[in-house]
């Protein structure tokens, strides 16, 4: 089963960053149409976005979401680090069989090229603001 959390997350955050540029807010239940999902899916997205800092968030009947901070300061990293996305892959965690060099190596291996795909993702996500994906969607 795919994780799509960090999808959803920066679906929401864009939404709420083009309202931001309007002074508007946005109740939870205008996020999940837009996304095409469940409001309680994107209540979960939202408590880990809240939880970084990243928006806040008031409860009951008018309750709203809105960025907490200026999307030129928030950037893609951010974001995938508050929804605690799954790394690029996961390293199998079958036990080596000792007989085998490829079995007894192949973990060591992975991992070393886990560590750079990772890094370089991260550096990536890094490079992309908020307000600059709010932007190239609403040019």
């Amino acid at each position: 089963m795919r994780n799509t959390q960090f999808s959803v997350a920066v679906h929401v955050m864009a939404g709420l960053g083009a309202r931001a540029r309007r002074g508007e807010c946005a109740p939870s239940r205008m996020l999940a149409e837009s996304v095409n999902t469940s409001p309680s899916f994107v209540r979960r997205v939202l408590a880990k976005l809240s939880k970084a800092g990243l928006i806040r968030t008031s409860t009951g009947k008018n309750g709203f979401c809105a960025v907490a901070r200026d999307p030129k300061t928030i950037t893609l990293l951010d974001i995938y680090r508050a929804v605690d996305a799954p790394k690029a892959f996961a390293v199998h965690e079958h036990p080596a069989r000792p007989s085998c060099p490829i079995s007894c190596g192949i973990k060591a291996s992975l991992q070393k090229v886990l560590d750079r795909t990772q890094a370089s993702l991260e550096a990536d996500l890094k490079k992309t603001t908020l307000d600059g994906l709010v932007s190239e969607l609403t040019s």
